[in-house]
C-alpha cells in the first residue's frame, strides 16, 4: 500500500525529514492550484475520488472493461487508435490549419503553438507524410484534426489519399464537427480510405443541431467503415446524454468516446456561467504535459462512468469508452521513459510508464544501510542536503522488520539542452510491511 501525500495525509508521516521533503511538492502543486484559481474559475472543494472508485469498482463488476490503470474505461467495443494512444507509439496526428467555424467555449486550440498563425495560414500535412515516410519513420495510427479539417475539403482527402500510398498498413482516422461532411465529400474520403471518423456532438446546441448531426453520422455509415462519436462530457447532462446514447444506439455506430470535460484557461467566464468548477485534485502526477486540453472539470468523470452504467444496464451494443483526462497522458509518460538506461536507483513502472525509487530519511538511514551492509547492496545513493538514501524499490521486501517510512519516488525523464535529466516529481508514503510492488507499482 502507498498513501498519497496531500495536504491532508501529510500530517501522517512520523519522521520530520521525510515530511519535510514531501511537503516541498505539495507546495509546488499548491502554487499550480493558486494560477488556475487566478486564471479566473473557481476549484471545487470537494473530492470525488472516493466516489468515483465506487463507480468504477461497480462497473467491473457488471463486466466494464478497465485499461492503463482504470485511467480508460469501455464496454463493447473500442477504437485501435484509442488503443495505442496509452503509449503513443507509432501515431501520428496532422492538421491543415486551425480554423472552426464552432468556436466552442471550451476548446483548447487557442493553447496549441502558433494558434493565430495557423488561424491566418495552412500547414501542408500530405507533404508531411511524404517526408517522414523518407526519414524511415514507421507510423500505424494516423489522423487529421484540426480546428474543422473538413473546411479544407481538398487537404483532406489529398492527406488520406497520400496516407494509403505512403503507410498502407496504417490505421486512419478523422475528427470534424460533420457539418461540412455531405455526401459528396464522404465518397471523397471512401475513394481516399479514410477507415475512421469521429463526430463531435456539442451539448449546448438546440435540437436542430443536433438532428443535423445525427443525420451526417447515419450518412457517413454508408461510406466510413466505422463511424463514432467524440465528445466531452459536461456535468449536469446525464439525462440529456442517455438519450443521445440511445440515438447511436439506433444508429448503430461503431462506439462513442466520452471525454472528460476540461478547462482550456480561457473564457473562464463561460464556466462559471455554467457554474462549472475545476477538479480539486486535476492530477495525480503535476507535471509539463504535451496535451494542451486544459485541467479537468469536477463530476465529468462521475457523469461518464454514469454513462457506462447506464449503459450496461441498458444492453447496448455500441461501444462506450470513458477517456480520461489522465489516459491521455500516459502516452508521453511512455515516449520518454521507456527502453531508457536508467540509474541503478530507479524502476520502470508498467501502471503509470513514470520512474519509481524508494527514498528512507534522517534516522532511518542507519537502520537500512545495516541491513543493505549485511546483504552486500551497494547500488544506493545518498543526499546530503536533504538527508536521504535513495535506492531501488525491489529492496524494500529486504526491510519488513525495520520500523521505518520510506518515500516512494515518482521521476520522469526529461530532454534539457541535449542531456536527459531525471526530473522528480512527487514523493508518496509506504512502510516495508505495507509495500506490494505488484499491485503498487
Amino acid at each position: 500500500m502507498i498513501v498519497d501525500i496531500t495536504n491532508e495525509t501529510l500530517k501522517q508521516i512520523k519522521n520530520p525529514r521525510l515530511a519535510d521533503y514531501a511537503a516541498i511538492y505539495l507546495r509546488i502543486f499548491d502554487d499550480f492550484m493558486q494560477q488556475v484559481a487566478a486564471s479566473g474559475i473557481a476549484v471545487d472543494s470537494e473530492d470525488y475520488s472516493e466516489e468515483t472508485a465506487k463507480r468504477i469498482a461497480r462497473l467491473q463488476q457488471k463486466g466494464a472493461i478497465l485499461r492503463n490503470s482504470d485511467r480508460s474505461i469501455y464496454i463493447n467495443a473500442i477504437s485501435p487508435a484509442c488503443v495505442a494512444c496509452q503509449k503513443g507509439i507509432g501515431s501520428a496526428t496532422f492538421f491543415t490549419s486551425l480554423q472552426c467555424h464552432r468556436h466552442c467555449y471550451y476548446c483548447f486550440n487557442p493553447n496549441q503553438v502558433d494558434y493565430e498563425y495557423f488561424q491566418q495560414n495552412k500547414r501542408t500535412p500530405a507533404q508531411e507524410l511524404v517526408q517522414i515516410q523518407a526519414a524511415g519513420q514507421r507510423v500505424d495510427y494516423l489522423a487529421l484534426t484540426g480546428g474543422e479539417p473538413l473546411l479544407h475539403k481538398v487537404e483532406a482527402t489529398q492527406f488520406f489519399q497520400t496516407a494509403s500510398d505512403t503507410f498502407p498498413q496504417a490505421h486512419t482516422r478523422l475528427y470534424t464537427t460533420g457539418d461540412h461532411a455531405n455526401e459528396e465529400t464522404l465518397q471523397q474520403l471512401q475513394a481516399a480510405g479514410l477507415e475512421e471518423i469521429r463526430f463531435s456532438i456539442r451539448m449546448h446546441d438546440l435540437a436542430k443541431g443536433h438532428r443535423l448531426t445525427f443525420e451526417r453520422i447515419a450518412l457517413a455509415k454508408q461510406y466510413i467503415p466505422t463511424v463514432m462519436v467524440e465528445m466531452p462530457i459536461l456535468p449536469g447532462t446525464l439525462a440529456e446524454m442517455k438519450a443521445v446514447l440511445l440515438e447511436l444506439e439506433a444508429l448503430d455506430i461503431h462506439s462513442i468516446n466520452l471525454l472528460e470535460f476540461c478547462y482550456p484557461f480561457t473564457n473562464p467566464q463561460s464556466f462559471n456561467e455554467r457554474a462549472f468548477r475545476v477538479k480539486k485534485r486535476p492530477f495525480h502526477i503535476l507535471y509539463n504535459y504535451w496535451y494542451a486540453g486544459g485541467v479537468p472539470i469536477a463530476q465529468s468523470e462521475l457523469v461518464c462512468l454514469d454513462l457506462l452504467e447506464f449503459a450496461l444496464e441498458q444492453k447496448l451494443t455500441i461501444g462506450v469508452h470513458y477517456c480520461s483526462l489522465e489516459n491521455k497522458l500516459t502516452g508521453q509518460n511512455y515516449q520518454q521513459n521507456y527502453g531508457r538506461s536508467l540509474p541503478p536507483t530507479l524502476y520502470f513502472s508498467d501502471k503509470d510508464y513514470l520512474l519509481k525509487s524508494a527514498k528512507v530519511f534522517g534516522k532511518d538511514i542507519a537502520k537500512v544501510l545495516n541491513v543493505f551492509n549485511r546483504s552486500g547492496y551497494r547500488d544506493y545513493q545518498r543526499n546530503r542536503e536533504h538527508r536521504y538514501l535513495e535506492f531501488h524499490i525491489d529492496q524494500i521486501q529486504h526491510l519488513t522488520d525495520l520500523d521505518i517510512e520510506i518515500g516512494i519516488s515518482t521521476s520522469t525523464q526529461e530532454m534539457r539542452q541535449h542531456d536527459l535529466v531525471i526530473r522528480e516529481l512527487k514523493v508518496d508514503l509506504t512502510r516495508p510491511q505495507l509495500f506490494d510492488a505488484t499491485r503498487d507499482i
